[in-house]
C-alpha cells in the first residue's frame, strides 16, 4: 500500500487564512466605523493608528487608503455594482466596504494588482465564508481588467449632453455638489474640473501660530512646515497627526485652515464707527479655533479691554471650547446663539454659520457623500436666524462678519440678501480684509476656492450696522 507523502501540504485541507496587514486593518475599520457609526474618517483614522501604535510608512498607507475610498466611494460603488451584477444595496455592507477597499487600491493607487485582490479576498474569508471570499475574488478581477479612466468613460453621464455630471462623476462627486460649485463659481468646465480634482486630493494641514505667543516663522522652524501664503499665522505642514506636535499639544499653536484664519483676521480689521470698546462677540464658536485666534489677535492689537464672548449651545462643543480659549480673555456661553439673552452692544460679531460644510470636503472625506440636497433649507432657516440674532446684539456703527465654509449660493449670497432685505445693515467690501489673497470675486463678498488659495471653500460678508 502506498502511504500518503506527508511532506507536502494536502489541498484538501483548509488553510488558516492571514489577516490583512495593520495598514490596511486600520483602513477597513474606519471604512466600518463611517458606515455602521456615521463616524468622521478624520477624527477615527488619528486614533485609531495612535491606538495601535501605527507610524511611518504604515500610517501613510492607512491615511492614504482610509481618505481615499471615501473620497471615492460613489464612483467605486458604480463600478463594484456594474462588475458585480447588482445594486449596491444588495451587497453585505462589510463586503461592500471590502470591496471599496479593494477597487480603490486597483483604480487609485500603485499597488500591485495581486495584493489589492489577495489581500481583500482573505480577508473576505475570515469574515464570511470561502462562497463570499470567492465573490469577492471575482468582483476585484472585472475590476482589474480595466482602468479607472475606461470605468469613466464607461459608467459616467456623456460630456456632451451632461457637462457636469460627467465631471462629477469623474472626479467622485454627487452631481448636486458639482453643480452647486458650478452656480457659485460661475466658470468654464475647465475651472470647475480644477476645483472638484482639488477637493479629490489630500491637503496638507494648515496650523495657526498663536499671536503673541509664537510666529509663523518659529512655528514652522519647530514643526518642520512652510510658512502660509496669506495669513500672517499660517504654517502648512505636508501631512502627519498634528495633535502629537509639541506646539499644538502646549497651546501655541492651532489646528486651523487658513481660510479660517483669514476669515478671523477680517473681523478685527473691519473698519467701525466710534471706538472699539472691545466687545466682541463668537456666536456660533464651536470648537473654539477661531474664538482663540479672535481673543489673542486682540490682545496682540493691544485693543484696550478686550473681551470675546463664545456662544456654543451643545455642552460637550462649549467643553472644546473652553479647552482651546485657556488663558485668553474669552467667556464662553452654552446657550442657543438665536435666542442668547445676551446683553446687546457688541463692537465685531463673527457668525461662522453652522452649514453644508461643502466647502471642507477634502478635509472631510465621507461628507459628500454624507450630506444631502434637502439639508439646505433647513440650514438656510439656521443660518438666517442666527445672522438676524448677530445683528440685533450688534451696535449701531459695529461690525458683523457672516462666514460659512460653503460656497453654496443658498447659504451664502442668498442668506446675506436676506438680511439686507430686512435689517438695518449694508455690506462693507471685503476683499481688502482678506489681501493680500487675490482671485476673491466681484465683491463687496469674498469667495475662497481650493484650486486658487488652498484653502476651503470660505464665503465672508461683512455688515456694518446702521
Amino acid at each position: 500500500m502506498t502511504r500518503p507523502d506527508r511532506s507536502r501540504p494536502d489541498k484538501r485541507r483548509p488553510t488558516k487564512r492571514k489577516e490583512l496587514d495593520p495598514a490596511r486593518r486600520a483602513a477597513f475599520d474606519v471604512l466600518r466605523a463611517v458606515s455602521e457609526r456615521d463616524a468622521y474618517a478624520n477624527l477615527a483614522l488619528p486614533a485609531i493608528l495612535r491606538e495601535r501604535g501605527i507610524g511611518g510608512r504604515d500610517a501613510a498607507f492607512a491615511t492614504e487608503l482610509t481618505y481615499g475610498t471615501c473620497r471615492a466611494r460613489g464612483l467605486l460603488d458604480a463600478v463594484i455594482s456594474r462588475a458585480a451584477g447588482r445594486p449596491i444595496d444588495k451587497i453585505d455592507p462589510v463586503l461592500l466596504d471590502l470591496l471599496r477597499l479593494g477597487s480603490y487600491q486597483l483604480l487609485r493607487t500603485r499597488v500591485e494588482q495581486h495584493a489589492a485582490v489577495s489581500t481583500t479576498v482573505e480577508q473576505a474569508g475570515i469574515e464570511f465564508d470561502t462562497a463570499r471570499a470567492g465573490f469577492v475574488n471575482g468582483v476585484l478581477r472585472t475590476i482589474a481588467r480595466r482602468d479607472e479612466r475606461d470605468w469613466v468613460d464607461e459608467l459616467a453621464p456623456p460630456a456632451s449632453t451632461d457637462p457636469v455630471g460627467n465631471l462629477a462623476f469623474a472626479h467622485a462627486h454627487p452631481r448636486w455638489i458639482a453643480q452647486a460649485f458650478a452656480d457659485a463659481l460661475g466658470a468654464d468646465a475647465g475651472e470647475l474640473s480644477a476645483l472638484l480634482a482639488s477637493d479629490d486630493a489630500r491637503p496638507d494641514v494648515h496650523l495657526a501660530a498663536k499671536p503673541t505667543v509664537l510666529t509663523a516663522a518659529e512655528l514652522a522652524k519647530q514643526v518642520d512646515g512652510t510658512v502660509g501664503r496669506f495669513s500672517p499665522y499660517a504654517v502648512y505642514l505636508a501631512g502627519g497627526d498634528p495633535g502629537l506636535l509639541a506646539p499644538v499639544r502646549d497651546g501655541m499653536a492651532l489646528v486651523q485652515d487658513e481660510g479660517s484664519q483669514l476669515v478671523a483676521r477680517a473681523l478685527t480689521l473691519a473698519p467701525l464707527r466710534g471706538i472699539d470698546g472691545g466687545r466682541w462677540l463668537d456666536l456660533c464658536a464651536g470648537p473654539g479655533g477661531k474664538t482663540a485666534l479672535l481673543a489673542a489677535m486682540g490682545q496682540a492689537a493691544a485693543v484696550e479691554g478686550v473681551s470675546v464672548t463664545a456662544v456654543e449651545p451643545a455642552p460637550h462643543r462649549a467643553d472644546l471650547v473652553r479647552e482651546n480659549v485657556s488663558g485668553l480673555p474669552v467667556e464662553v456661553v452654552c446657550v442657543d446663539g438665536r435666542e442668547s439673552g445676551l446683553e446687546p452692544g457688541f463692537d465685531r460679531v463673527l457668525v461662522d454659520a453652522p452649514c453644508t460644510g461643502l466647502g471642507a470636503l477634502r478635509r472631510r472625506p465621507e461628507a459628500r457623500w454624507r450630506r444631502q440636497p434637502g439639508d439646505v433649507p433647513q440650514l438656510g432657516k439656521l443660518q438666517r436666524e442666527l445672522l438676524a440674532s448677530a445683528i440685533r446684539l450688534t451696535r449701531p456703527g459695529g461690525v458683523v462678519l457672516y462666514a460659512t465654509c460653503s460656497p453654496h449660493l443658498a447659504e451664502t449670497v442668498g442668506v446675506v440678501a436676506d438680511a439686507l432685505r430686512r435689517h438695518p445693515v449694508a455690506a462693507i467690501d471685503a476683499r481688502p480684509l482678506f489681501e493680500p489673497a487675490d482671485n476673491l470675486g466681484p465683491g463687496p463678498y469674498v469667495q475662497l476656492w481650493p484650486h486658487r488659495h488652498g484653502t476651503d471653500a470660505m464665503f465672508a460678508v461683512a455688515l456694518h450696522v446702521s
